[in-house]
């Protein structure tokens, strides 16, 4: 019995994730001889965004007979613009149309995302804390393209890895609540913890998040780089005051070196919000991993050399100047 029912990446390069009418249509044209008919598509974005997946596309078509081209990675886009353009025989790369969508819709909205949240935090950093929010066998590609969208870091592992990166992250309330204490946790962190790694604390377990700075800083002194709010919705979550208080209580113990760095529930706003009062780095998670799909169409613009689309499209290629030879 299958234990994940994720697809693997065999199952993909097979085409077993389709929708099934593209694989009927494969064959009837191999049964009629027709799977080699040449063809040009075309795949276009229903709204604005950034784009993202156009690797993943390259390598599922590598090795077939088509010549790809599409826009870089990280470049904008608008509403119909041609990102992707497919010439080939449609039997090499029909049955990929659902598997390509996909890649593209998803990977670009969480690319726009991050980019919204990169451009509300300005020059400071914003890591992907989304991994908990998506199905593991997805984690890793949101997280790059979160990357690509603009976060300075990622938290999973493997995504992380994806970007020849090394994982971003500070540690889970699970550390201090065994250890019964934030600055046991701490110190236990320090002690154990590759010295190349920030030390970076989480503050609001157990007390009040600015006396825990303060007890936190008095422990690790120069050692520590940052401090983490995190505070629940039950609690109010992490507002302007509360880091504009931090922010004035460490530096009038003089731990100005002390970043801030805020978790939980950040969108733009929010964080543009907490930037402004003093607040460092930017740990967002379910703003970027619930990103609705940037919903993207393929169509066919021409068969056998001859322009052709169904009604409503224009049919021939649509230029685009920034698309660009990958296959």
């Amino acid at each position: 019995m299958r234990k994940l029912f994720s697809a693997t990446p065999e199952e993909i390069l097979r085409g077993e994730t389709t929708d099934i009418y593209f694989q009927r249509t494969m064959e009837i044209l191999k049964a009629k001889g027709m799977e080699e008919t040449e063809v040009l598509a075309e795949i276009f974005p229903t709204q604005d965004g950034l784009l993202c997946g156009t690797e993943e596309v390259k390598h599922l078509l590598e090795g077939r007979k088509v010549k790809v081209w599409a826009q870089r990675e990280g470049t904008p886009f608008k509403a119909k613009d041609t990102i992707v353009r497919i010439e080939g025989p449609y039997g090499e790369f029909g049955i990929f149309e659902t598997a390509m969508l996909g890649i593209l819709a998803s990977s670009s909205g969480w690319a726009t995302a991050a980019r919204e949240c990169k451009i509300a935090a300005g020059n400071k950093l914003v890591i992907s804390f989304g991994a908990r929010h998506v199905h593991p066998a997805v984690a890793s590609v949101m997280d790059r393209a979160a990357v690509i969208g603009g976060a300075d870091g990622a938290s999973s592992i493997l995504g992380a890895r994806l970007l020849q990166i090394k994982p971003s992250g500070t540690m889970p309330h699970a550390l201090i609540l065994i250890f019964g204490d934030t600055v046991l946790a701490a110190e236990a962190f320090d002690e154990i913890v590759d010295q190349d790694v920030p030390r970076v604390i989480l503050v609001d377990t157990f007390h009040d998040e600015a006396e825990e700075s303060l007890r936190v800083a008095q422990a690790l002194k120069e050692r520590l780089y940052g401090v983490r709010l995190d505070t629940p919705r039950e609690r109010g979550g992490v507002t302007p005051d509360l880091v504009r208080e931090v922010r004035a209580r460490l530096d009038q113990a003089g731990f100005s070196f002390v970043k801030i760095f805020v978790s939980g529930g950040l969108n733009p706003e929010r964080i543009k919000a907490l930037s402004e009062v003093g607040a460092d780095a930017f740990g967002v998670g379910s703003y970027i991993s619930s990103a609705r799909p940037i919903e993207m169409t393929m169509d066919l613009k021409a068969v056998k050399g001859i322009p052709l689309a169904k009604r409503g499209r224009v049919p021939g290629p649509i230029e685009n100047p920034l698309l660009e030879r990958i296959l």
